[in-house]
């Protein structure tokens, strides 16, 4: 187990209250990053071996323990089957960018989704292997899981991500692997800001892209579709209103066994539309934001 003591320090001032001139393309008060998790097929399950299933964000909560609970492995299913190609349809329709958080085993699996991604352009960030709880694994363990999750990425897209984000959250060495690994720009393994900013890793710096719990369709579960979209396009509208001043950045969370049923879709499809009509906002691949960063705020020397 990771020594918890250990690992990044923790930050409370971050830029104090002057956060630096975004300079987000065309003057845009606000650069928008929505991110489609794909996940299934990559989480735990009996049949993988794992002694249960995984139920997280589904629609089934009864805890079978060791049996398999067919119903969540259905409820994953329809995410890869149905819910991936309704979003899919919905932003290649509007022409909208798009980011997969996708899991290495999830696109193993599923061919077609892999085709999509490509021809869609569609931007991607690495979401691990599988659903390993990174936080409870050894050095050696999360050194060859980072790996394994690019090695994967390599052989089916053809190229391994730029960016990282991990299933269950990171462990205190994650990133310091993660800059060990080589070849990853930036990861999203944290919550605490809205601007990307720059830490170190030992002596070398490396990019953090916030990631957003708050502004994620898990809230469908407690909301309509419509007071969900409602309460993103508040958000929205207040981050661009700040942005006359300071622009900043905002993430949006996806899930395709979540939003991607037809009963929560419209939720979204209100929130794209509201987008489209706005021309204040930069709507853009997580990459690119990351890749705009260093450009214009070089790591500091």
């Amino acid at each position: 187990m990771p020594d918890a003591t250990q690992g990044p320090d923790r930050d409370f001032v971050g830029y104090g209250g002057l956060p630096p001139s975004a300079n987000w393309p065309g003057g845009a008060r606000l650069a928008l990053n929505f991110v489609l998790n794909i996940e299934e097929g990559s989480e735990p399950s009996v049949l993988d071996g794992d002694g249960f299933t995984e139920n997280r964000l589904t629609d089934s909560s009864v805890d079978l323990g060791s049996t398999r609970d067919l119903a969540a492995e259905g409820l994953f299913e329809y995410g890869s089957r149905s819910g991936f190609w309704r979003i899919h349809r919905a932003f290649r329709s509007r022409r909208l960018p798009l980011t997969a958080f996708a899991c290495a085993v999830a696109l193993e699996r599923n061919p077609p989704v892999v085709a999509a991604i490509l021809e869609a352009g569609y931007d991607v960030c690495s979401h691990g292997y599988r659903w390993v709880n990174h936080r409870q694994l050894d050095e050696a363990s999360e050194r060859e899981q980072i790996s394994m999750a690019m090695r994967s990425f390599e052989q089916t897209l053809g190229f391994a991500p730029s960016g990282w984000y991990c299933r269950y959250g990171p462990s205190v060495n994650t990133r310091r692997l993660l800059v060990e690994h080589g070849g990853v720009l930036y990861d999203s393994d944290a919550y605490n800001d809205d601007l990307p900013y720059w830490t170190k890793v030992g002596e070398v710096p490396h990019l953090v892209l916030p990631y957003s719990l708050t502004t994620n369709d898990a809230g469908l579960f407690n909301a309509s579709p419509r007071s969900w979209a409602a309460t993103l396009i508040d958000a929205i509208d207040a981050l661009r209103a700040e942005g006359a001043e300071n622009p900043v950045m905002m993430s949006i969370g996806l899930h395709c066994r979540i939003v991607g049923q037809a009963a929560r879709f419209p939720g979204l499809a209100r929130v794209l539309d509201h987008v489209l009509a706005l021309d204040d906002v930069w709507v853009a691949p997580r990459l690119a934001i990351a890749e705009h960063w260093a450009r214009e705020h070089p790591a500091p020397s």
